[in-house]
């Protein structure tokens, strides 16, 4: 359902939102020159040199920073601590433009002089048991330590004015994803976050603006960085849990795309402007690109394709904006016909003869209709769930949750309804198991009585609700009839945070364990090195922290109980992974890596993998990898998707380069029970 919307500008206010609009970043795209992997330009690009005076003075100012945050570290204050987050920001910004040359432009060395000047005055008053800017309303920027890397990553927060820290009310809050920027370090981001309101900041609301960790279309790291951010939020602020948004343009729109399909039910609404909304047609069309996709890249499309998952908007109110004469349009036309195929009608306004920016007059419309979603709030238990998935990674909506696939990337279906006389209908496919469950308080049945479960055509006498108004019931397919079981009680499968790709053992806690000793094969020795080295370079550079590294001999068991294990190294140079290696799926030893009756000769083939960790049957093990996505698709956020499946055997006698670690000899996903899949 299309709307262009074609009305005159009335007032200077509006002059000042298309301003501000034609100031977001649009993805950048240079045709074919970005479109050969053998010369792929560096991002970010190296920044100019910094003149030998302001490098001295901000070093200066670093080290003052540094003690001033060293001391507040060895302050026993609980709160001290949980807010050192809030002054660590400015140090780490300067700090990493400093070491890794990306001050871009020589306007930006007096900024970073000031952030120094504000993390200082934030250690002192933290020092002295204050912090003003918790209460402040505005602009303002905040940090939190992350799970993945314990790196301090930064977002930027309006506090309307309208908040009373010590008030009782609740606010609505809406998510902005920003548009991509390849120069935007955090240097920028923090200035830019106590400068710019952006496009849409409602006056009773806060707008939490997540860094992301940089430029990755807030994928995989810089996903979890949303909502990392959106917890630190949650914990500090009196936010509506029923009034949070998902909104974004350009890059952000893409980002809007993906977390309204993926967490349907954790926003009152979406609102994607421009950006790309799946893989293959937007880098047709928008970067001219000519694709050949190996089989399982075709297949792990579908984490990402926001077209493949429509359904799930079903659960989300949602309103597109494109520029008539934008390119990008493209991500709502593609939407538009997905979700037409599934009967819903997008409402997409169109900005007349506008390119890759807001019409201001669209905007407004855009901001009267959703401000009437935002005030009827988030439905938190719909009578009926209509839910698609290709992963665990995603596998909840509302009071659904898929505990079990049948086969991994192909398409799974939850549809279900409740009936307040005390029945439950549900209609499955490709589902294994799944749990039903009503939190406290909002089990909609009568507590008397058991709860009558009709699955699949197949009645299954369900538990009565709880005195509390809880109601909770796991479900799994035994030898073709559903039965109930007890929740994730089958550990071998994959099953939700553990299920693959190697891409997802980076999106929770992880560390990479390097080798002391040599293995057999000089070369496969030279490759591990090469390999994590650019790992480590490219952790940084892609996602904005620095891994966790131990050698082998210094791992410890807290690491095993709480950390994904990357393991560096093969079966004679790596103490863990010698200790582990019988118990993987694909076995590697002196002469050759087994993949079942498929051989590979060791001296020149390495090992990439990950599955369940032996040593911990809830965590991960890697082998020799990092995120999989390399220097060529930095060029497009299109592409930042993974390019390897479950695991891949290497050819080392082809050189690593900008898309592979080398040649791709034989690559797969593993079945549900984490064993080798037979060739097709």
């Amino acid at each position: 359902m299309r709307f262009t919307i074609d009305r005159p500008i009335r007032s200077a206010g509006w002059l000042c939102f298309a301003v501000a609009a034609l100031c977001v970043a649009p993805l950048r795209a240079d045709g074919p020159a970005d479109n050969n992997p053998e010369t792929v330009r560096r991002v970010p690009l190296l920044g100019v040199e910094v003149p030998a005076p302001v490098r001295e003075e901000l070093t200066k100012g670093l080290t003052e920073l540094k003690q001033a945050i060293a001391a507040l570290e060895a302050n026993p204050n609980p709160r001290v601590k949980a807010l050192l987050p809030d002054v660590i920001i400015f140090h780490r910004a300067v700090s990493d433009a400093l070491e890794f040359r990306e001050f871009f432009n020589e306007k930006e060395l007096p900024s970073a002089t000031e952030l120094l000047k504000q993390g200082l005055e934030r250690a002192k008053q933290l020092a002295a048991g204050q912090a003003p800017w918790t209460e402040q309303t505005g602009l303002i920027v905040r940090g939190y330590v992350s799970k993945i890397d314990g790196s301090v990553q930064p977002y930027g927060l309006i506090v309307p004015e309208s908040y009373v820290a010590r008030g009782t009310q609740r606010h609505r809050l809406d998510l902005w994803f920003h548009g991509r920027g390849e120069t935007l370090s955090e240097v920028n981001f923090l200035v830019g976050r106590q400068r710019d309101r952006g496009v849409f900041a409602p006056a009773d609301g806060f707008v939490l603006h997540p860094y992301g960790r940089y430029c990755n279309a807030f994928k995989f790291a810089g996903e979890i960085d949303v909502l990392e951010a959106l917890e630190s939020v949650e914990r500090n602020y009196r936010i509506d849990a029923d009034r949070i948004a998902s909104r974004g343009f350009s890059m952000g729109g893409a980002a809007c795309w993906q977390f309204a399909v993926h967490y349907a039910d954790r926003f009152v609404g979406a609102t994607p402007g421009a950006g790309f909304s799946e893989t293959p047609e937007f880098l047709r069309v928008f970067q001219k690109e000519t694709l050949d996709p190996k089989p399982w890249e075709k297949t792990l499309w579908h984490m990402y394709d926001c077209n493949d998952w429509a359904v799930n908007l079903w659960h989300c109110p949602t309103i597109a904006y494109s520029g008539e004469d934008d390119s990008q349009k493209q991500a709502a036309d593609v939407m538009e016909k997905a979700l037409g195929d599934v009967g819903i009608d997008l409402v997409h306004l169109i900005g007349p003869k506008t390119g890759h920016s807001y019409h201001p007059v669209v905007r407004d419309e855009i901001e009267r209709r959703f401000n009437s979603i935002v005030a009827r709030g988030r439905d938190r238990n719909p009578q009926e769930i209509h839910f698609t998935t290709y992963t665990l990674r995603y596998n909840r909506m509302h009071w659904v949750t898929v505990d079990a696939l049948d086969e991994h990337w192909q398409k799974a279906q939850v549809d279900a309804q409740w009936h307040p006389e005390g029945s439950v209908d549900v209609q499955s496919t490709n589902v294994a198991a799944l749990t039903l469950s009503f939190v406290p308080g909002e089990a909609p049945f009568d507590i008397t009585k058991p709860v009558s479960l009709t699955i699949d055509g197949k009645d299954v006498k369900g538990p009565r609700p709880r005195s509390d108004r809880s109601w909770s019931v796991s479900l799994k397919r035994d030898q073709g009839s559903w039965v109930i079981a007890k929740p994730n009680a089958e550990t071998a499968r994959k099953k939700h945070g553990l299920q693959g790709p190697i891409d997802d053992a980076f999106m929770d806690s992880f560390v990479f364990v390097t080798p002391t000793g040599t293995g057999k094969h000089p070369d496969i020795d030279r490759w591990v090195k090469s390999e994590l080295e650019r790992a480590i370079e490219h952790w940084r550079r892609q996602f904005r922290g620095r891994p966790r590294v131990v050698d082998d001999q210094s791992l410890t068991d807290a690491d095993i109980a709480s950390k994904n294990l990357v393991l560096w190294g093969d079966p004679a140079s790596n103490k863990i992974l010698a200790k582990i290696a019988n118990q993987l799926p694909i076995a590697w030893n002196d002469a050759e890596v087994a993949v079942d009756n498929r051989k590979f000769p060791s001296a020149h083939h390495g090992l990439i993998l990950c599955c369940p960790n032996p040593l911990n049957a809830n965590r991960y093990v890697v082998l020799n990898s990092s995120f999989t996505y390399r220097d060529y698709d930095y060029l497009n956020n299109a592409r930042q998707v993974s390019r390897l499946p479950d695991w891949a055997v290497i050819d080392i006698r082809t050189p690593p380069g900008t898309q592979y670690p080398g040649k791709v000899a034989d690559a797969d996903f593993f079945d549900e029970s984490w064993k080798v899949r037979p060739p097709k």
